[in-house]
């Protein structure tokens, strides 16, 4: 409701770096097309925190509770712990993910030399000066390149 009304505790904390907690939906103002959508689910208390761990955001995690006030001091500094381990766990996940994909990309890359060093008995600096060259010639990414050689190589 938050994305469709473009308004919420969800999106501040995000855009305003800020931590947002409300006890009662049906009597916030802060956010007049959300909270009363909001209020019809029986939501009325919300917990938000904008998750991050250097400037980069990484995303918001949002409680919910249908008791109005169910967020207080302690539940405050319990979800800032929790938001602070989630938030690391996520940028692990997230560099897990990119180095994943880099792996592959080297992979791929390196078939692709390996292929070209083959065919044209070239040493692997001019195999890699030919993939980036042809990238660049047809404006397509190196990685795409060096994916069309290895499916390609047969016809080569």
């Amino acid at each position: 409701m938050q994305y469709e009304t473009q308004q919420g505790p969800c999106l501040d904390a995000i855009a305003e770096h800020q931590i947002f907690r409300t006890g009662d939906l049906t009597s916030e103002s802060r956010w007049p097309e959300f909270t009363p959508k909001a209020a019809e689910t029986g939501v009325r208390s919300m917990l938000v925190y904008r998750l991050f761990v250097t400037d980069q955001t990484l995303g918001s995690l949002n409680l919910y509770a249908r008791a109005r006030d169910a967020f207080g001091d302690q539940a405050d500094d319990d979800g800032r712990l929790f938001a602070t381990h989630a938030a690391i766990a996520l940028a692990g996940a997230q560099t897990e993910a990119r180095l994943h994909v880099a792996v592959e990309n080297r992979d791929m890359i390196g078939m692709a030399k390996g292929i070209l060093m083959h065919r044209h008995d070239i040493d692997a600096v001019q195999a890699f000066r030919l993939l980036v060259e042809s990238s660049q010639n047809t404006n397509i990414k190196l990685l795409d390149v060096a994916s069309w050689v290895v499916e390609h190589r047969r016809e080569l």
